[in-house]
């Protein structure tokens, strides 16, 4: 295998996201081979530390700060390493060098969603010209690269779906009494659906339930949730979670009635996955990357439709099996997900190219 140099500076003490994707996928790729750049001080290994101010919980400055360190260190990294490839576990890398990059692609949200925002200017200006440099695209679905042919017209054989993984030390069932509960776990972003799923909820007239909501609060998003539940009366029950570790997670994941993901799109659906190594029931959108994840296992619902989404939650609730028929097929399913795999995938793709 060539040698890369991986980017880590999207990995956090608290990662969510990109960040467990880039930390995970690190720790999997053949050590001997790769040089990771990581923040420092964040309780894994780094062949090379970088500034902690490059990290998303910066804010945009960070994002700013990223850019440059990208565009002016790296490459002296790389020449300095002879190495052969620059790794990126999403779409940054240096441009306006000989270096050659491999990115990989998670979802086109800012374009399928475009708002007055610093991403939609990123993904219409910055995204095209790393998309047109770099050597190999790997995408996390199908989904994502037909998106990524049909919005930035990349050539198919730019682009290499591949499979991505979770840890299965961190998910997996225990022996938990199921809690009259239903789980969200993502950001309070609009292409979440959060606002469907609340009315849903109150649809369904299951009062003696509650949502739980695990994700970080914005103060764009998060307000008009909060006047929703008081405007259907549900204050009392919707629980907000902000960000929470992996041990919390894997309570919750294995107490409730079912994880929700009812986005409008998902490049993905990390949470999905790791539901399904818990053998927890999901209802998931019928759209985006899901029914790639989950296959035939989940309760898929219409994300533009609030009583598709409320007959799933009654319908979960109703099925006296649903729960002994998760814990046989999710594990099972989520088993073909795994990182080992992912980075030998990865690895035979370079070594193809070269």
């Amino acid at each position: 295998m060539s040698s890369l140099v991986f980017n880590g500076s999207f990995i956090t003490e608290k990662n969510t996201g990109i960040g467990v994707v880039s930390k995970d996928l690190a720790n999997s790729l053949s050590v001997e081979k790769i040089t990771t750049l990581i923040p420092k001080d964040i309780g894994m290994r780094g062949d090379i530390y970088i500034p902690n101010n490059l990290s998303p919980g910066q804010g945009f400055k960070s994002h700013f700060r990223r850019l440059y360190w990208l565009q002016k260190v790296v490459p002296k990294i790389m020449k300095n390493l002879k190495a052969d490839y620059f790794f990126s576990p999403l779409l940054e890398a240096p441009l306006f060098t000989d270096i050659k990059s491999i990115v990989l692609a998670h979802d086109l949200i800012p374009l399928r969603y475009p708002s007055s925002s610093f991403l939609t200017l990123y993904h219409l200006i910055y995204i095209p010209l790393i998309l047109k440099q770099s050597k190999i695209i790997l995408c996390n679905s199908i989904s994502t690269a037909n998106d990524l042919n049909t919005f930035y017209k990349v050539p198919r054989h730019k682009l290499y779906p591949i499979k991505l993984g979770f840890n299965n030390k961190k998910y997996y069932p225990i022996k938990k009494n199921r809690e009259k509960f239903f789980l969200i776990i993502g950001r309070h972003n609009p292409y979440k659906n959060l606002t469907r799923i609340i009315q849903a909820f109150a649809l369904a007239k299951i009062n003696d339930y509650k949502l739980v909501f695990v994700g970080s609060f914005d103060k764009r998003h998060t307000p008009n949730l909060f006047k929703i539940i008081d405007q259907l009366n549900l204050r009392h029950l919707c629980v907000w979670k902000g960000w929470i570790d992996d041990y919390e997670k894997l309570l919750l994941l294995n107490e409730c009635q079912a994880l929700i993901i009812a986005s409008l799109w998902e490049g993905f659906g990390l949470p999905a996955l790791e539901a399904m190594a818990c053998g927890t029931p999901v209802i998931a959108s019928a759209r985006g990357a899901l029914p790639e994840v989950i296959g035939q296992y989940g309760y898929f619902v219409n994300p533009f439709n609030i009583q598709s989404i409320a007959s799933a939650m009654n319908e979960v609730i109703n099925d006296k099996e649903c729960f002994e028929k998760a814990l046989q097929e999710g594990p099972a399913r989520a088993s073909a997900f795994n990182w080992y795999d992912t980075a030998k995938s990865i690895e035979k793709i370079i070594d193809e190219i070269d």
